[in-house]
């Protein structure tokens, strides 16, 4: 006896939005888990499929082949089928995000799951998470789905914009720039106590520097040779301040006026600083230009 589940597969892989909406109001306290459960039966479904068409196409029928055959052959398929579903990192995790993304759900459980939306969260310095407005609407900046470069822009895209609007140099620029000195907010320069200097920028304490300073062990090039040398480092209350101080280096010191004006371009701007000693590093311009581009590729996945 064979099984014929083609049409009861098709059936099943046919979604519209009233099934969503269906999914969506018998899903409970717990969206994510009803959708993660919906994909999991989606790509149980496509991999028996899959695993059909491939037998069909490379096995032949035999004159052995009768339908105890075919129903050990169904099984077979069915349990290799259960085998490749669930995967991190598979079909299902694709396919929970598309139906996430239709259902409006980014992050859950959430309060007032009926009013579920998706958006984005900027810092905030006084809490470990905060929220801002992006399209309207707001998300966790530590959302665990996002990677560690995507949260860095998420929080600080906001501090960047102001600091666009004040020195007319992109917000990309100096994100990017945030970016490359931070390592993506992972080697932020601490206090001796550790805590955050939330300087972002590796701008150094020189003697006109009347606020907190973090003095740390950092790798400077002299002569073009790499050496680690002790430095004091500007230190700030929030990771605002630090935007706003850069943004007024930048645009108010005659040292990188040349910088500012060639700052339409990513590579412009980055030369621009090293002709004007921002970094030591003789690979800085091109390391900064690598930076600004993949930041630019990153706030168009999350905005």
């Amino acid at each position: 006896m064979s099984i014929d589940t083609s049409s009861n597969q098709t059936n099943g892989l046919s979604m519209d939005l009233r099934s969503l909406e269906r999914l969506k109001a018998t899903s409970g306290k717990d969206p994510k888990a009803g959708i993660k459960d919906t994909a999991k039966q989606l790509e149980g479904l496509f991999m028996q499929e899959l695993v059909k068409s491939m037998r069909a196409t490379t096995m032949s029928s035999g004159m052995l082949d009768n339908s105890a055959t075919d129903m050990g052959t169904n099984m077979l398929d069915t349990q290799l089928a259960n085998q490749m579903t669930g995967l991190p990192g598979g079909l299902s995790d694709i396919i929970a995000k598309q139906l996430e993304r239709q259902m409006g759900i980014k992050d859950s459980p959430l309060k007032g799951v009926g009013d579920l939306k998706m958006g984005r969260l900027q810092d905030d310095t006084s809490t470990s998470s905060a929220t801002s407005t992006t399209n309207g609407s707001s998300t966790a900046v530590d959302d665990k789905s996002l990677s560690a470069s995507q949260r860095f822009v998420l929080k600080h895209q906001d501090a960047a914009k102001a600091a666009e609007a004040a020195t007319g140099i992109p917000a990309t620029n100096i994100l990017g720039q945030a970016a490359l000195e931070s390592g993506w907010g992972k080697h932020e320069i601490h206090m001796k106590d550790g805590t955050p200097s939330h300087n972002l920028f590796g701008i150094k304490a020189t003697s006109d520097w009347k606020g907190k300073v973090a003095e740390v062990t950092t790798t400077e090039y002299i002569g073009g040779v790499a050496r680690k040398v002790t430095a004091k480092f500007r230190a700030y209350d929030s990771y605002e301040d630090a935007f706003k101080d850069h943004a007024k280096l930048l645009s108010q010191s005659p040292r990188y006026s040349q910088t500012v004006a060639q700052a339409d371009t990513a590579s412009g701007f980055a030369r621009g600083l090293q002709r004007a000693g921002y970094a030591t590093d003789p690979a800085y311009a091109d390391k900064l230009t690598r930076v600004i581009n993949t930041t630019l590729r990153l706030q168009k996945t999350v905005t």
